[in-house]
């Protein structure tokens, strides 16, 4: 499965952790009951009923099906050391902006008439703050992951592609079949 660029963001973000996530099942259950306030509302986030929820809080139950781990590590690192989160997303849209490297196929327009046929490329490349900050407004937004890959084509395109706008104004560029992006701060 291709990474979406929404995921690799929150993967961004979860590279700033001070602490390690809860791993047993027990303590992320633990955890997400104290930060949703309850069994039910845990269960209910979960897509399980109240009663698996209390019998992992007291350790009856201890290694759970894999969908079920997929779905409680999810959850948990969605909600582990917000402020942390928050000051390494602030950071990124102020000040230090974002790395994207990724393996895609690019495919250019530029004067009419001219085209480049798309091809295969890897390209890592720093996006100043702007570049970040849309993204991440974007995905908060809740964009789809098409329009999270146009900003991030717009961006590529102005940083790499025409080097910071000096050169080959106009030039389109065209940002599909994603095989790996990785997005750092």
């Amino acid at each position: 499965m291709v990474d979406s660029i929404g995921d690799s963001l929150d993967r961004a973000l979860q590279g700033a952790f001070t602490r390690p996530a809860p791993k047993s099942a027990q303590a992320q259950m633990k955890y997400l009951v104290k930060q949703l306030k309850g069994t039910r509302n845990v269960a209910q986030a979960l897509g399980v009923s109240q009663r698996t929820v209390e019998r992992y809080v007291v350790g009856k139950l201890k290694r759970p099906r894999r969908e079920l781990r997929e779905r409680i590590e999810r959850e948990v690192k969605r909600r582990w050391q917000p402020q942390v989160r928050a000051k390494a997303k602030k950071k990124a849209v102020s000040t230090d902006g974002i790395v994207v490297s990724t393996r895609a196929r690019f495919g250019f327009t530029a004067a009419p008439g001219t085209t480049d046929d798309a091809r295969i490329r890897d390209i890592t490349q720093a996006l100043p703050p702007r570049w970040a900050d849309r993204l991440f407004e974007a995905r908060d937004a809740g964009a789809t992951e098409q329009q999270l890959q146009r900003i991030a084509a717009e961006g590529l395109a102005e940083m790499y592609f025409r080097a910071d706008n000096t050169r080959a104004q106009g030039l389109g560029v065209e940002f599909t079949d994603v095989e790996e992006i990785e997005i750092e701060l």
